[in-house]
């Protein structure tokens, strides 16, 4: 089997630091090699999930249909979180493979396709609402190379309150809610809903809640 893959990372600093690309990377190099296929080329891509307009995905469609290939892509979600954007893909009849889930049928990965929008736009509408509240809170908000020398202050200021909050607030809760049998998931959302951010004013993941109660 001929195999084209297609990576997709947020940011030009991920491509240059390699994070994400190398751990995608690694899945289709082990499932090329399970699977016995021969990657003929790769295309990375630095966009947005969000958008549709990608040209290296589209010279990695083109490829496809060429060579009579297959897209293979490391996780759905690097593909799209959004589901017409996947039905279109479908309907081009190019054959695409998600390592993560290799054996899923056009139904599954629609309906997977709609649980990473889903996520997306939840995870992005809890980060706006946490931040309207930070803001309303007196937080300053903003990159520190954007602002003015009182405005540095002020957020200086407002990042140690932030700091004293973060001690008193969102340690002993987190503790609470993980000796209740929460997971780091709950507590995360737990934490960003009730407006208690994270020391850079950013909304709680999983990750972040398991280094606080490191």
């Amino acid at each position: 089997m001929k195999i084209i893959v297609y990576c997709r990372v947020s940011t030009r600093k991920q491509e240059a630091s390699g994070l994400g690309l190398e751990a995608q990377q690694a899945a289709v190099v082990a499932y090329a090699q399970s699977n016995a296929a021969t990657i003929a080329s790769e295309f990375i891509e630095v966009e947005t999930g969000k958008r549709a307009d990608r040209p290296e995905l589209a010279r990695a469609i083109a490829a496809c249909r060429r060579q009579r290939a297959t897209l293979v892509i490391a996780k759905l979600d690097r593909l799209a979180r959004n589901v017409a954007f996947v039905a279109n893909l479908m309907e081009a009849r190019v054959s695409f493979v998600c390592c993560d889930n290799p054996n899923a049928t056009p139904l599954t990965i629609h309906i997977l396709s709609a649980v990473a929008e889903d996520e997306a736009k939840r995870i992005s509408q809890r980060t706006k609402d946490a931040l309207a509240r930070a803001k309303a809170r007196g937080t300053v908000l903003g990159k520190p190379a954007n602002l003015n020398g009182i405005a540095r202050c002020k957020g200086t200021a407002a990042n140690i309150q932030a700091a004293q909050r973060h001690a008193s607030l969102a340690l002993p809760l987190a503790r609470k809610l993980r000796d209740a049998g929460e997971t780091l998931a709950a507590i995360a959302n737990r934490l960003t809903d009730d407006g208690i951010l994270t020391r850079t004013g950013r909304a709680w993941s999983a990750t972040s809640v398991m280094r606080l109660l490191a």
